[in-house]
């Protein structure tokens, strides 16, 4: 499994990690892992330590992420990525969308 997903003790927090590449091949159980929730978490945590790659179609994912989490006023965070993967989030300016670190 590429993607895993954690919740917290509380139901508060999802931390969705992310292994390899992400991609168009990881859409549809990135989607399950905060779609099929019970309650939503006050706040989301993307963890890409391990993921590889990122393409457009993650892009594309994050931000149907934070729109299903209020957008705006979402909490969602992208945490742990390779300085590849940071270089393609701040060229899309996802920096001003996400807490990057």
């Amino acid at each position: 499994m590429s993607v895993v997903t954690e919740v917290s003790s509380d139901g508060q927090k999802l931390t969705i990690s992310v292994k390899g590449r992400f991609d168009f091949g990881r859409h549809q159980e990135f989607r399950e892992a905060y779609e099929r929730l019970d309650q939503r978490p006050d706040s989301i945590v993307v963890d890409l330590k391990e993921a590889t790659y990122l393409d457009s179609s993650a892009l594309g994912m994050l931000l149907l992420l934070r729109d299903h989490a209020g957008g705006d006023d979402s909490d969602v965070r992208v945490v742990n990525s390779n300085s590849d993967v940071r270089k393609i989030l701040a060229i899309s300016n996802f920096d001003k969308l996400f807490d990057i670190s």
